[in-house]
């Protein structure tokens, strides 16, 4: 393997502890929190996290990305990263302030009436997360990984930590006659009246926490901020935005359609709902790497930037990912028995066959990612802000035609097309501002022979299984060995036919 991949390899590794670890937590929450909780209680938290991640985007609009940009570009890095940390504690504190004057109105446009608690948690958390958005993306920047796992360990452990002390520990010590010495104590911090606004407190806790330990990065003693410089990374933060608010809708668009376009009744279609949102989880393990990747690769492809053809290494980590991608793809959809009994009780298996199109459309948006990089590079940004929201037309046009007529599969079609469709706009718009020489051939090679075993396991060895029983697991072992193999053969040019690629 090149150096330089390996590089990047080991940092996507570790960033994807935390991110697996955070995504792997949340998902163990949920059993609790939907055993506490009625389904109507816990559809208000569901909401409450759908409007989080819209204004996420909003609290941040793109700094992130710009502070990589001009942290590569400027010879001056401090000041760069002064000027966006004093323009994210600005804007967090200015936005915060807005929702909370605005409380009332904005509880009842978001179906929260009587309840404006809920929008002054929102935007205390949202502050909170975003000032600390800079110091994040400055470890990243500056190649510090377990460092950047570290603090996002600390969050996601005292998220777990606070939901089960309020909805395990406390109700029962409550209910527990032999606890009653603790519950003067108890009743002190804990109201069973609050309800689901506990899972929301937990939430701004752990923000709490994590921005006193990072406060370092942002409690800067001689400031050098450059307004200038502010407006420059403005300009090529701000169309961003609207990438990252199309880029929320592709993911969530889907789901809130399925509730009004479906052809049966509203229970059938939240069962429905139900059947998708568990199904769409067992693609996990590629959502992870593809995040995990993306946030090693972002500053990596920056750093990269300022070298001699940068273009050579772009190529090398496509392929490396392609490779990564295909195998993750192999182990979910060779493996599917084993991971829908981890993911789902028995009433979801009628929606497994979505998994492997749900996970090749993680895939392609993987690879979209990574091209990303040509209009981040060339200051094109507002192309980045049209392509995603080229992805969000087709995902509300297919899916208003196809989700009456197919329900949630047609949903999950949805999603490859539009990933896959954002992926090709953006490879050739790249290939005509930013040129990279990605082998293109390689690639289809590896995705066809991974298509191509999942057929042949799906349709001649999954046969043979249903009577062997474990022998199905050993058969996919021996289908992922094959494909490695294969890819081994193909990146040491031993395959005779292959040599010329």
């Amino acid at each position: 393997m090149h150096p330089l991949v390996k590089k990047l390899a080991q940092q996507t590794a570790i960033y994807g502890v935390s991110s697996i670890l955070a995504r792997f937590l949340n998902y163990a929450l949920v059993p609790i929190q939907t055993r506490v909780f009625l389904p109507g209680e816990f559809g208000v938290v569901t909401q409450f996290f759908a409007y989080a991640g819209f204004l996420n985007i909003l609290f941040t609009y793109g700094m992130e990305t710009g502070f990589f940009r001009f942290a590569t570009v400027k010879e001056n890095k401090k000041q760069v990263y002064d000027t966006g940390v004093a323009a994210m504690l600005f804007t967090s504190l200015l936005f915060a302030v807005a929702l909370f004057v605005f409380r009332e109105p904005i509880a009842t446009l978001m179906q929260f009436e009587g309840h404006t608690q809920y929008v002054t948690l929102l935007a205390l958390t949202l502050a909170l997360d975003a000032v600390v958005t800079i110091p994040f993306a400055y470890l990243r920047q500056e190649n510090r990984p377990v460092r950047f796992a570290t603090f996002k360990v600390l969050n996601i452990s005292t998220n777990v930590f606070f939901n089960i002390l309020f909805l395990i520990v406390c109700p029962w010590i409550l209910e527990s006659n032999s606890m009653a010495s603790l519950h003067g104590i108890t009743n002190i911090i804990y109201n069973p009246a609050l309800g689901v606004e506990y899972i929301f407190i937990a939430g701004l806790l752990a923000s709490v926490v994590t921005f006193i330990a990072m406060s370092r990065y942002f409690l800067i003693r001689e400031w050098k901020v450059n307004l200038n410089l502010l407006n420059e990374m403005l300009k090529y933060s701000w169309p961003l935005i609207i990438v990252g608010l199309a880029g929320m809708g592709n993911e969530l668009l889907s789901r809130v359609m399925l509730t009004r376009r479906w052809a049966g009744t509203h229970e059938e279609a939240i069962y429905a709902l139900g059947i998708f949102g568990a199904c769409y989880k067992m693609s996990l393990l590629m959502t992870l790497f593809v995040q995990a990747y993306r946030m090693a690769a972002e500053p990596f492809f920056f750093g990269e930037s300022k070298k001699l053809n940068p273009q050579i290494t772009y190529a090398r980590t496509m392929n490396f990912f392609v490779i990564f991608c295909c195998f993750i793809f192999l182990l979910v959809a060779l493996n599917m028995d084993f991971f829908k009994t981890i993911f789902m009780g028995k009433e979801y298996y009628e929606g497994v066959r979505i998994v492997p199109i749900l996970l090749i459309a993680q895939f392609f948006l993987g690879v979209y990612y990574n091209l990303t990089i040509w209009y981040k590079l060339t200051n094109k940004n507002i192309a980045g802000s049209l392509i995603a929201f080229a992805g969000v037309i087709i995902t509300f046009a297919l899916n208003w035609i196809w989700i009456p007529q197919y329900g949630y599969y047609g949903s999950s079609w949805v999603t490859f097309i539009c990933y896959g469709g954002m992926m090709v706009i953006s490879y050739f718009l790249g290939q005509k501002y930013y040129p990279v020489p990605y082998d293109l051939k390689r690639f289809f090679i590896y995705i066809s022979i991974a298509v191509g075993i999942f057929f042949l396991q799906n349709e001649i060895v999954a046969v043979l299984a249903q009577s062997l029983g474990i022998i199905k697991y050993f058969t996919a072992a021996i289908l992922m060995a094959s494909f490695l193999g294969v890819v081994y053969l193909i990146e040491k040019g031993k395959v005779g036919f292959l040599k010329v690629i």
